[in-house]
């Protein structure tokens, strides 16, 4: 390897988060691009160097709404010690879990990787759609000891919060329940089968309840389009009702990315009742997913402090004084889409209530545990 930075990053990621054992298997699924290319390669090299057993499979670059090829669907099919998607984009739907979706301890999965991971607990893993080499070398070297502590925290709070209210400078005013749901972390730790997420890492998030979301939120940083992620041009400001998204509009001169919001969650819509219609998700779902696609999916909390707001969502969710909104799917899987849209917002404030009293945990921003 030329590049002895990268090299750094790709031995921390198998070493440290991965915690890669001689004689594991790992399939790292990329596309034929030139970062993502590039840090696959470092990702495989690193590997060879633990004594583990790495292979390399190449697809052209997909997207929220393309199916990944069968041979990497086959691949993971091989139950693999540890996954990685270093992806320009997404690695691509599972063609035949949309269609006969997998099923464990009364979960169902849409994702040969995500029931090897959360369902059967056989896999571990990461995934890093768009990210650069830039991006790489800057955020994975962290402390990920204070990165765990951090995400614990936070979602030791937000397992107890029952609702949330989020307002920004930029005009965010929203509300929606949590009661009953229960946080998640991106802490860095993949070490253990059953555990997988982004790199770079850094963020708590939660599933709102059903139904529950209402207000407005202004999404001032970057959003999640059907072809990846962009800075918005001007800031866009979504209205929910019942939980569901009710109106978008740019405020300001410019408005390509609420244009772009609207066209990807719309195409989302369409797609959804056209592969019933097909046969790629089973008969009488088409519906479901098609009025998910304007749900509110996740609520996010960044918690990496070297990620910076960049047009790049990966890194962009995990900046710190920022929050991100999923538009689509959850992770509960009780609000199936074909999409899951992260916005972000920029300096919220953030209020829990927790036993019938508010518990401030961003504040302009500012992290309060």
């Amino acid at each position: 390897m030329d590049d002895l930075e990268l090299l750094l990053s790709a031995r921390i990621a198998v070493r440290d988060v991965l915690k890669t054992k001689p004689g594991e298997t790992a399939v790292i699924i990329t596309n034929p691009e030139g970062d993502v290319s590039e840090i696959a390669r470092s990702l495989y090299a690193a590997f060879v160097e633990i004594g583990a057993k790495p292979v390399l499979i190449y697809q052209e670059t997909k997207s929220q709404l393309d199916f990944a090829e069968d041979a990497v669907i086959g691949a993971l099919q091989t139950v693999p010690d540890i996954y990685v998607s270093m992806s320009a984009q997404k690695i691509g739907k599972d063609p035949f879990g949309q269609k006969k979706p997998y099923k464990m301890r009364g979960q169902t999965f849409s994702s040969v990787a995500d029931f090897l991971i959360h369902g059967k607990k056989k896999t571990r893993g990461f995934w890093s759609p768009g990210v650069t080499v830039d991006l790489f070398k800057q955020a994975i070297p962290i402390d990920y000891k204070l990165l765990k502590t951090r995400a614990r925290a936070l979602k030791s709070l937000l397992d107890l919060a029952t609702s949330v209210h989020i307002s920004s400078p930029g005009g965010t005013d929203l509300t929606f329940s949590l009661e009953g749901r229960k946080a998640y972390v991106d802490d860095g730790d993949f070490s253990k089968p059953g555990h997988g997420g982004n790199l770079p890492a850094g963020e708590a998030y939660i599933s709102p309840v059903n139904g529950s979301t209402e207000g407005k939120v202004v999404f001032d940083g970057s959003i999640s389009t059907y072809d990846g992620s962009r800075l918005v041009d001007s800031p866009v400001e979504v209205c929910f009702r019942g939980g569901y998204l009710t109106t978008i509009k740019a405020l300001g001169r410019e408005g390509e990315a609420a244009s772009a919001l609207e066209k990807t969650i719309h195409t989302g819509e369409e797609n959804a009742m056209k592969w019933e219609a097909e046969g790629k998700l089973p008969l009488g779902e088409g519906l479901g997913y098609k009025q998910n696609a304007r749900h509110l999916g996740e609520l996010g909390i960044g918690l990496n402090p070297k990620a910076g707001i960049t047009g790049n969502m990966l890194v962009d969710e995990k900046a710190f004084r920022t929050i991100h909104l999923a538009i689509g799917s959850n992770y509960d899987k009780d609000a199936q889409a074909l999409i899951h849209l992260d916005c972000l917002v920029q300096e919220p404030t953030l209020t829990l209530m927790i036993q019938g009293k508010p518990r401030v945990l961003l504040e302009k921003g500012e992290l309060k545990l």
